[in-house]
């Protein structure tokens, strides 16, 4: 009790419960991996806030998990050892949008959808990098998982467009990152050394972000998206580099799964952007002329009547290509998010099939290219939420997945604690040991989100 009252007088009886009822929802994600527990419910508002949670989080020795929408799937912010889960969605506010310099500057809790929407209504000339997720998903919490958004494969992964941030660190000091530590626009965290590292990829375990100045993009007038098909997987490392060799894709993701029929083959999925028709028509006809001459043609097809609905469904911001199919009609999915090398996926889609079939799941695949010299390779499965033995066969095809990731020389997205472990494992000796001075160095008192990215 002398916690929870110590957390009312932090910041108000209505934003801190310990009420089992919003334990429980605290405690878990929507994903296959097991459960937690949290203590206590904390929403703050304002760095200040969390600057004296995080300190009497450290006299009491009392761990602290911050959250987003927890969306995650894989159980990076499920509270592992009790504590206080730090819920930052009240920190919610868009503080600054430039123009000129393309930056906006937004506290942790802003949704993708909101600042979409802002955007839209008040910048309607500028855009930012937007995942395919919920609407209600954090704008920062993607960006600090080293998350993609729907103009990737030309700019870059979301983390890459940081350009500053506000961080509280475990023991509370509160400090910026970039051009704003230095009391001016937060246009830049070059070339200053490059503190943003210390957070972005670390699952909360060494501070908690609450500002960050995210890089916005010209948004085109004119968008468009054209798709190809093919059976040849063996044709897909050069064809993707042939694709974005081009360097005109908005964005670039290969799909295909075994239910229906017609979805049993590998499209390849192309958006178009453009100031001008003009622009725009050139794109295409460039892409037709590309994959229709590709290995002397009849390799690739065009596909030239998509029904509109795909067509909506592609070309909408995020797009929707991840609607994975509900194969088990009990709500579950996760995925395993294997960064690979583009001349791996032959290799990791047969094994990708091979792993679904043995565990009785249907294949279903959404894969998205980033920059062109990586892919986000996505093994998907769905799962019954209430059958025990389903959910086991979804963490033994993830398990089985991330190894298949590590072996063909790839790298593991937002991996649940298992894969974590296996990364760890992998891992070049005195790489993980620096992690865990840089950890120690910066929670003494470990007591920040424990248990994730944890070395032995």
């Amino acid at each position: 009790m002398p916690i929870m009252n110590a957390l009312v007088d932090i910041v108000g009886a209505d934003r801190v419960s310990d009420d089992p009822a919003e334990l429980f929802i605290y405690s878990r994600d929507s994903g296959a991996q097991p459960p937690g527990r949290a203590d206590y419910v904390v929403l703050p508002k304002t760095a200040e806030e969390i600057s004296r949670i995080l300190v009497l989080a450290n006299r009491e020795k009392v761990p602290v998990t911050p959250v987003g929408a927890g969306l995650t799937l894989s159980g990076i912010v499920v509270p592992e050892r009790g504590g206080i889960v730090l819920d930052m969605k009240r920190m919610d506010r868009i503080l600054e949008v430039d123009e000129i310099n393309r930056y906006a500057v937004i506290e942790a809790g802003v949704s993708q959808g909101a600042l979409r929407e802002y955007l839209k209504k008040h910048h309607p000339r500028f855009q930012h990098s937007t995942p395919e997720a919920p609407p209600t998903a954090t704008v920062t919490a993607n960006a600090l998982i080293h998350g993609h958004g729907h103009i990737s494969p030309r700019y870059g992964i979301n983390s890459d467009m940081i350009a500053g941030m506000e961080v509280v660190l475990p023991t509370g000091e509160i400090t910026r990152i970039g051009a704003c530590a230095l009391g001016g626009k937060w246009f830049s965290r070059g070339p200053l050394p490059d503190l943003a590292g210390l957070f972005v990829g670390w699952y909360g375990t060494t501070g908690i972000v609450t500002k960050i100045s995210l890089k916005l993009f010209p948004k085109p007038e004119f968008r468009q998206v054209i798709v190809f098909q093919t059976d040849d997987i063996d044709l897909l490392p050069e064809a993707i580099a042939e694709i974005m060799y081009l360097d005109m894709a908005e964005d670039f993701f290969l799909i295909m799964q075994e239910k229906p029929d017609w979805m049993n083959h590998c499209f390849l999925v192309v958006i178009l952007s453009g100031h001008f028709e003009e622009e725009l028509a050139l794109k295409k006809e460039a892409y037709q002329r590309l994959l229709s001459n590709f290995k002397g043609g009849n390799r690739i097809s065009f596909v030239a009547n998509l029904h509109p609905a795909l067509e909506k469904r592609f070309l909408d911001v995020p797009p929707l290509a991840a609607l994975a199919a509900d194969f088990r009609k009990g709500g579950g999915f996760q995925y395993t998010g294997a960064i690979l090398p583009i001349d791996q996926v032959p290799a990791a889609w047969r094994r990708g099939i091979e792993i679904a079939h043995k565990h009785g799941m249907v294949c279903s695949y959404v894969h998205q290219v980033l920059l062109g010299n990586s892919i986000m390779f996505g093994f998907n499965y769905s799962f019954n939420r209430g059958d025990e033995a389903d959910i086991e066969r979804a963490r033994l095809a993830l398990a089985e997945s991330n190894r298949t990731a590590l072996e063909l020389g790839g790298m593991i997205w937002k991996g649940e604690k298992p894969a974590q472990q296996m990364v760890l494992a992998k891992m070049e000796p005195h790489t993980a040991q620096f992690i865990r001075r840089v950890q120690e160095f910066l929670d003494p008192n470990r007591i920040m989100n424990p248990g994730k990215w944890e070395v032995p």
